[in-house]
């Protein structure tokens, strides 16, 4: 498989990723964060080809970007306090939330479990492209399970040339921290990985956590 990469400003270039991703393909594309590779969050086919891309264990969930934080209640069973209360302090950004996961949200995305991890990215393009794409991204960072996490697109380049049809390049990302992802299904919430929000920010917000 050819990988091109291409401008994400690019209007050409956006409206032909938006259309990869309808046909069930996965693309990398720049996030706040670190650069991630997506596909169309309701299409199993798609989502297994993440895992192939990836090389990643079938037995580890992969989490949903939205447009908006006002989708949260779409794709979650139930939304609980700490999930409001972190959601309007830290989204969009660099918080990703754990939250039992709905009904309509596909089994191989959440590995079994019964939950799903679900972020707001502070990047114009990957909301776009969920807000064109018209359902959530299944993504996850644009790296071999176990490389480095890549900080722009010539770093996505060097470890998935061949593995996808294209890479949107956006220029360097801010860090290449990943999020940070707090369990809001328990009380107190769980910090499962602390990326660039610290725990003494999130615990500003919802009080003492654990992890």
């Amino acid at each position: 498989m050819k990988t091109q990469l291409l401008p994400a400003t690019d209007t050409r270039v956006f409206a032909h990723a938006v259309r990869l991703l309808r046909a069930g393909k996965v693309i990398a594309f720049p996030t706040d964060t670190v650069y991630g590779i997506g596909a169309d969050g309701f299409n199993e086919r798609a989502i297994e080809q993440l895992f192939v891309v990836k090389e990643r264990e079938r037995g580890k969930a992969i989490p949903y970007l939205l447009a908006d934080a006002k989708d949260l209640a779409k794709f979650a069973r139930e939304i609980p306090r700490a999930a409001h209360l972190l959601a309007q302090k830290f989204w969009p950004g660099g918080l990703t939330l754990v939250v039992p996961a709905g009904a309509q949200v596909p089994k191989i995305l959440i590995a079994g479990g019964d939950t799903i991890a679900v972020r707001v990215p502070n990047h114009s393009t990957t909301r776009a492209l969920v807000d064109s794409l018209g359902v959530p991204l299944a993504a996850t960072s644009a790296n071999i399970s176990g490389g480095e996490n890549p900080a722009n697109a010539q770093d996505v380049f060097a470890q998935l040339n061949g593995r996808l049809p294209l890479i949107l390049d956006g220029g360097a990302t801010r860090g290449n921290i990943s999020s940070t992802v707090v369990d809001v299904t328990c009380d107190p919430p769980k910090v499962l990985r602390v990326g660039v929000i610290s725990v003494e920010e999130i615990e500003r917000v919802v009080g003492k956590v654990t992890g």
